[in-house]
């Protein structure tokens, strides 16, 4: 026991005897110094003794599309850090091919009392889907907060990643390498994250190039937001002749350097590629993946904030809160294949 004493105060930087206090629940201590040393316990892996246990301040369901997709756990992850934080427990829902709903997974955590939830990504992202649902939601008197995707139908707080701005600061970076032919690989045209890039990218195009609409327009190309669907949208880009792709996820970035790969090209000498999101260890693909970098930490700390000042009586406004992503350039980017000749000539 000892050891064990000596160890926690070790960690928190406080004395034995403090810790001893905060473990034997003597008063006289900081709130401060109490959280560290009980912060120094959970660090160390010890068990919290019983009493001393914060008691859950209510469930908060999440529900994710899928987990395929490194964002995702990334985003539950800040979520459900900053739901613990505040006592409350998270409750990760994932919806799965063949497995539930988002309706089914809403209904399952309504039925357990949830305090409210956040949706990543769900239907109010999907323009033809039937808004009534969260309407309906509503009427159950379960707040909730959406992340991804605005819709003018639902009447909650919505947190969004600028994509018109990502897409700008995409073809910016690669107009001045010398890219002009300039590719948009996107997920399906029904959901509102692939249209406000769309929107995003012909603006840039027309401000950049001088391209107008429907030249940009023939310069997109709609897939699924996998590594085959990058891959299959790239192909048809590079076919083209396009010299540079942008991905609207990094999955879709590595699936157009395969597909640049396949036709014995080179990346970035030959095609340069940027990715959207920069999930976990895309620093390390081969070669480190240029990205637009989604403000994770920021978004979903206040998708928390938001749905937590609801539960709290305070609703929040009807509005979107919408987050400046960043361009974080690496090791997939070059000039564009004529300015490089140009310069050696």
């Amino acid at each position: 026991m000892t050891a064990r004493l000596a160890d926690i105060a070790a960690q928190a930087g406080v004395s034995e005897a403090t810790v001893s206090r905060v473990l034997n629940g003597k008063p006289g201590v900081a709130a401060g110094t109490r959280e560290s040393v009980l912060a120094a316990l959970d660090v160390l892996g010890y068990e919290r003794p019983v009493r001393l246990r914060q008691r859950s301040a209510g469930l908060v369901g999440l529900i994710t599309p899928e987990l395929d997709n490194p964002i995702f756990p990334a985003l539950a992850q800040v979520i459900g850090q900053a739901l613990t934080r505040q006592g409350y427990t998270p409750v990760l829902a994932t919806q799965t091919p063949g497995g539930s709903t988002e309706d089914e997974l809403t209904e399952m955590l309504v039925d357990r009392g949830v305090s409210g939830i956040i949706f990543v990504s769900g239907l109010h992202a999907d323009t033809t889907a039937d808004m009534g649902r969260y309407e309906q939601l509503r009427g159950q008197g379960v707040p909730y907060v959406l992340i991804n995707g605005f819709s003018d139908k639902v009447r909650a707080p919505f947190v969004s990643p600028d994509d018109r701005a990502a897409m700008h600061l995409a073809v910016t970076h690669l107009t001045a390498l010398g890219h002009s032919r300039i590719g948009l690989a996107v997920g399906p045209k029904r959901f509102v994250p692939v249209l406000r890039k769309i929107e995003g990218f012909r603006l840039a195009m027309k401000e950049r190039l001088g391209l107008d609409e429907a030249g940009a327009e023939e310069l997109v190309q709609h897939s699924l937001y996998t590594l085959e669907g990058g891959q299959a949208a790239a192909a048809a880009l590079i076919g083209r002749g396009c010299t540079a792709v942008v991905c609207a996820s990094d999955m879709m970035a590595l699936g157009a350097i395969r597909a640049a790969r396949q036709q014995g090209l080179r990346v970035p000498q030959d095609v340069s590629v940027v990715g959207f999101d920069d999930s976990p260890l895309i620093a390390f693909t081969d070669p480190p993946l240029t990205t637009i970098r989604q403000p994770v930490q920021a978004m979903g700390q206040a998708a928390v904030r938001t749905l937590l000042e609801e539960i709290g009586g305070t609703p929040a406004p009807h509005s979107e809160f919408v987050f400046l992503p960043e361009l974080v350039v690496r090791g997939s980017t070059a000039s564009g294949p004529g300015q490089r000749r140009g310069g050696a000539g």
